[in-house]
């Protein structure tokens, strides 16, 4: 049984997803982009974003906690890829702070979109992640995620520019 319980995020929420955010880019991206990129990641401006992607439902977002604080959080809603049908899918975001990293909080809240997006009416579920992030594609690749290999495109962030993968999975 998990320590974590997961709910969905209010606008009181905001700043601690921020921090997580910041905390596992910074983590998560070391040595795939540079140090002075992820230095100058904002939380304040991190706060803005998600203060109104919680007001809008823009995506979904749900926060796991453990002892009250907010530990970890994903975002997802219908597809943003063009042309996906209606029933398809998206986590726009799965992020967990560093320091509950292999603890059970990413799956919490993997185990809890899946259900939201069943309940959406999805059956399919896409998601993007870095080529070079291999702990993200291993986590999805446990989670029933394949690799999309014709979907490999080129992204800037920050001063980089940084290959993406898009993997997609059924949901039964």
């Amino acid at each position: 049984m998990s320590s974590y319980e997961v709910r969905p995020a209010t606008a009181r929420d905001a700043k601690a997803v921020a921090l997580v955010h910041v905390a596992a880019w910074q983590a998560a991206y070391q040595g795939i982009m540079p140090a002075e990129d992820l230095a100058a990641l904002s939380v304040a401006k991190r706060e803005a974003l998600w203060k109104e992607a919680i007001e809008y439902a823009e995506p979904q977002l749900l926060v796991a906690t453990q002892g009250g604080a907010v530990v970890g959080f994903v975002g997802f809603d219908r597809s943003r890829d063009k042309g996906t049908p209606a029933t398809t899918g998206e986590i726009w975001a799965l992020y967990v702070e560093p320091s509950h990293w292999g603890q059970g909080a990413g799956l919490a809240l993997w185990d809890a979109a899946l259900e939201a997006c069943v309940e959406e009416g999805f059956n399919k579920l896409t998601l993007w992640v870095l080529l070079r992030n291999e702990r993200a594609l291993r986590f999805y690749e446990a989670a029933g995620f394949k690799r999309d290999m014709p979907s490999i495109k080129t992204t800037q962030m920050g001063s980089v520019r940084l290959e993406e993968i898009r993997c997609k999975r059924a949901i039964a």
